[in-house]
């Protein structure tokens, strides 16, 4: 399969779950993929590998999006590799822990924020310099990575992370509106639970099986639910649509 060079995604937190299917489903869509990773160097390689399998060019950066500098060099050195990025999916995030409101500690607040809503605009300012056409850029595309606990709040579990995929939305709303005349569409994925580690590894590993059961659709996502909604929202399918959520949840709304 030929890539058309014009067509790169820099897709943040892809080492594994949702990311890693989000960067080899754009690879499959015909785009050079530059994979993000924080500390998974090997899940990673194992992205960029997947993404080459299909004809991509494809390049992994370790880089905290939540540290400024760090993607501000992650995004040069996507330039220097494979070229601007056309598409941006801020896919890199935490929960930051299972926690009531009262007991939430400061640190888990502060880095949930960190990175859920700082680290992506910082990636999202690094890449509406290079895709801005008032500036040179040929335009382009970004995704950002919500939940359905931004309608629903997460009492008792998450109320934190809620809160800041609730931000997210805002942004994106914003954003789309402000980037929009500079031939940038912005929009979001309300995710719902998906099958991955990642309530495992935040302590709440029966929560899959307890959304599961409440959803419409009898289950939760897998990583390509969402993986192919941003491809959707990426392409000229999506062309006119903008400062839009789209919601992926099976059915499960508030």
């Amino acid at each position: 399969m030929e890539i058309a060079a014009s067509k790169i995604v820099l897709v943040t937190g892809a080492s594994k779950g949702i990311g890693q299917a989000t960067a080899v489903a754009f690879a499959k869509a015909g785009y050079n993929v530059c994979v993000n990773y924080h500390s998974d160097k090997s899940g990673a390689d194992e992205t960029v590998q997947r993404c080459r399998d299909l004809g991509a060019r494809a390049i992994a950066i370790g880089a905290n999006v939540a540290d400024q500098e760090a993607v501000r060099q992650m995004f040069v050195t996507c330039d220097d590799s494979l070229g601007s990025a056309t598409c941006l999916v801020n896919n890199a995030g935490i929960i930051g822990g299972a926690s009531s409101l009262v007991d939430l500690d400061s640190a888990a607040l502060v880095s949930t924020f960190q990175s859920n809503v700082f680290g992506m605009i910082y990636c999202m300012q690094e890449a509406a310099k290079r895709m801005r056409t008032d500036e040179g850029g040929l335009g382009g595309a970004i995704v950002n990575m919500s939940s359905v606990a931004a309608a629903l709040g997460s009492p008792g579990e998450y109320v934190h992370y809620a809160a800041s995929k609730g931000a997210v939305e805002t942004l994106t709303i914003g954003a789309g509106k402000e980037l929009g005349p500079l031939g940038i569409r912005v929009n979001a994925i309300r995710v719902g639970t998906t099958a991955t580690d990642m309530h495992h590894r935040e302590g709440n590993p029966d929560r899959p099986k307890m959304v599961a059961a409440a959803t419409p659709l009898g289950r939760i996502a897998e990583p390509l639910d969402i993986a192919e909604a941003a491809v959707w929202l990426a392409s000229s399918a999506a062309g006119f649509v903008s400062g839009t959520t789209l919601t992926v949840a099976g059915g499960l709304a508030p």
